[in-house]
């Protein structure tokens, strides 16, 4: 397996963490394991201000900031699920400075309850769950993308979940035999510069791209990123090897400007630096969240493999070792709190109908991906990856 999971590596320091709300302050004085949150670099500001050594059990309610304002409502409440006792390990492919704070304050709200997160790259702790055989400590794997999930599902070290819960999200989300389930959404999009360009002056389809010369020399990619590697197999997938050699060359020739990273696009198209790029939509946001009036907006492409649309997601491990818990945990990230909070804070696609993303944003309805893309094909990394090199692109 040689996907990699950068899409959760985004600069923490750069989202916008407004600290406010009396439940936030309830939460963050009671989660006793948001030390090691707050020693993550500019994570600082969930702490500020704030005591952190109360043993008070918090409410149920909103988890985190978000933007002010920003309230989700719908889905079902942790309160209205199965409680949850005795340890639990989660292998996390989700970053500790998107995720830790959801996890602790699901620990924090059962006293019996002890979390053990363990933070690696999905593919990594794939791998490491494969090594371990049965004797992983693993019980839940909480995966950046679908493509890892149906791996370890490939490799029957899955439990299936129960179908109440698989059935909480949408058919095209979840494994058809109840291996995995997506708990939050991304979508590719298009960042552009409104003070350049309008949404017009942008193609509808992904393939036209490398034939608009009014974008010339002023486009971003970040090739070595996760979610663009995943978006160019989908296109492989979609299109062909040879259609999108042609697109990739054909973006080379347009002059198009690499980034480390899909926030740092975001960033340079708010400053004018670039007109426009790929990027996952929460990168947008993200920006959006700390300046409001930038010239910033999302275009998005019809049908293609600009148009995809991706999960993360979790699984319970064959190694649990109390599955129905474990599956009750995975319950947990797919609670209208859960749910709020990937809305607000992590600036996701919620998963759960009727609660709907932050931000001028079409709903999940309104999109428009590829058909018949099975999402766990874009773990088929390797083949992308010497594609992209074959026309001189270092990844």
């Amino acid at each position: 397996m040689d996907s990699r999971d950068t899409s959760d590596a985004s600069p923490a320091g750069s989202r916008n963490r407004r600290a406010s709300g009396t439940s936030r302050r309830r939460f963050l004085q009671s989660a006793g394991t948001l030390a090691g949150v707050a020693s993550l670099a500019g994570c600082t500001q969930f702490m500020s201000g704030e005591e952190t050594n109360t043993t008070e059990t918090p409410e149920f309610g909103q988890i985190g900031s978000g933007r002010l304002g920003d309230q989700i409502q719908g889905g079902t409440s942790m309160k209205d699920m199965p409680d949850l006792s005795g340890e639990i390990t989660i292998y996390s492919g989700r970053g500790e400075a998107l995720v830790g704070e959801l996890i602790a304050y699901i620990e924090s709200l059962y006293p019996e309850l002890d979390i053990q997160p363990r933070y690696e790259g999905s593919s990594q702790l794939v791998q490491k769950i494969l090594n371990e055989g049965q004797n992983s400590p693993a019980d839940v794997f909480f995966s950046v993308n679908a493509g890892s999930l149906g791996f370890l599902a490939d490799e029957n070290r899955t439990e299936p979940l129960p179908s109440e819960i698989t059935d909480m999200v949408r058919t095209e989300f979840h494994d058809p035999d109840g291996n995995w389930v997506g708990t939050s959404g991304r979508a590719r999009t298009i960042p552009y510069n409104t003070d350049s360009l309008s949404e017009s002056d942008l193609p509808t389809d992904i393939m036209a791209f490398p034939d608009q010369e009014q974008l010339r020399d002023s486009m971003g990619w970040a090739p070595s990123y996760g979610s663009f590697q995943a978006f160019v197999t989908a296109m492989r997938i979609l299109n062909g090897e040879e259609a999108t050699k042609q697109w990739l060359e054909g973006m080379l020739d347009l002059g198009v400007e690499e980034y480390t990273d899909e926030f740092a696009i975001a960033l340079a198209v708010a400053d004018g630096e670039i007109d426009a790029g790929f990027t996952n939509h929460y990168y947008i946001q993200r920006v959006l969240a700390d300046r409001e009036d930038a010239p910033l907006a999302t275009a998005f492409t019809e049908g293609d493999a600009g148009a995809i649309f991706n999960v993360a997601g979790a699984c319970v491990v064959d190694t649990a070792a109390d599955p129905e818990m474990a599956a009750n945990f995975v319950r947990h990230l797919l609670s209208a709190e859960a749910q709020a909070y990937f809305a607000t804070t992590t600036y996701e696609y919620p998963l759960i109908p009727d609660v709907e993303p932050v931000g001028n944003l079409p709903t999940i309805d309104e999109l428009n991906p590829p058909a018949n893309l099975d999402l766990t094909q874009l773990s088929d990394i390797r083949p992308t990856l010497d594609l992209m090199r074959e026309v001189g692109i270092s990844v």
